[in-house]
């Protein structure tokens, strides 16, 4: 089914929905996004050391945040996941307040999960590592042709949500939206709705490959080449004219209409708008 030009809002569900972060993806490349989103005018968590195996950065905002994640060249302990997993936006992650609750709630919807899973990395706090405790549930890759989806309980949110994280030279303030690339985009909304309703803080849209160059124009061409993919990240409160300014530093495509700022991460096929 081709949907062309349309986005459609996620079917309603009952129960409510909240976004806990967005992950993007760069397997062994986390030092180059770090500096990209540094250069775009993002203030970046220092970086993490899961017991996982795997290594992030945030950029921490008010409500959901962005987290990149990688893997590092040296380690003895591989994270699999991520490096199956496609470079670029690559997870939607649901705040939850019980864990257990939402994997029995996803098995009882038919749903294939992983076992609840615990994990933590240190923070520096005033020169003293603490570490920050999560619990998350998985849903099993392939039942989301777009990319992964899960949950995630902060067992120390004040670990994350510190206010020296929370400021961003470029005025950015929180995310809007994600855009969800399937090649059935109605199918897709209403596969998403079941998992919960978003509210007025964060939105899924969703539309078909065949639609991106009319809202993307020639940035279109730096998204991924599947039939189904996480496109787009939307950011508000950010001061375009600086973004910009930045994002020509950093050579990156840009496009520039009167309502919003795009650009696009071509090493990563990640793209980024900016709007009030």
């Amino acid at each position: 089914m081709s949907l062309h030009n349309t986005q459609i809002q996620s079917a309603v569900s009952q129960s409510p929905a909240s976004l806990d972060h967005l992950v993007i993806n760069t397997h062994y490349d986390i030092d180059a996004a770090q500096a990209l989103l540094e250069g775009l005018g993002f203030t970046i968590t220092p970086r993490g050391y899961h017991t996982l195996g795997s290594v992030n950065h945030l950029i921490v905002l008010a409500g959901g945040y962005l987290e990149l994640i990688g893997q590092p060249r040296d380690s003895d302990k591989v994270r699999q996941e991520i490096l199956d997993s496609p470079v670029g936006i690559d997870g939607l992650v649901y705040a939850v307040e019980d864990v257990q609750a939402c994997h029995d709630d996803w098995i009882a919807m038919g749903l294939k999960t992983t076992p609840v899973q615990h994990f933590s990395r240190p923070v520096d706090v005033d020169g003293k590592a603490i570490d920050a405790r999560f619990s998350t549930v998985r849903l099993l890759p392939g039942q989301f042709a777009a990319g992964r989806v899960y949950a995630c309980r902060h067992l120390t949110p004040e670990l994350v949500w510190r206010q020296e994280w929370m400021s961003h030279p470029n005025g950015v303030r929180g995310i809007v939206s994600m855009l969800v690339v399937d090649k059935d985009p109605a199918q897709a909304a209403d596969d998403y709705g079941r998992m919960g309703r978003w509210g007025v803080d964060f939105e899924l849209e969703f539309t078909d490959v065949d639609s991106l160059p009319a809202r993307f124009g020639e940035l279109a061409g730096y998204a991924p080449q599947r039939d189904a993919f996480f496109a787009a990240i939307r950011f508000r409160g950010g001061d375009r004219k600086d973004i910009a300014v930045r994002a020509r530093s950093l050579g990156l495509p840009m496009r520039e209409d009167a309502d919003r700022l795009t650009l696009a991460l071509p090493a990563f096929q990640v793209l980024l708008e900016f709007v009030e």
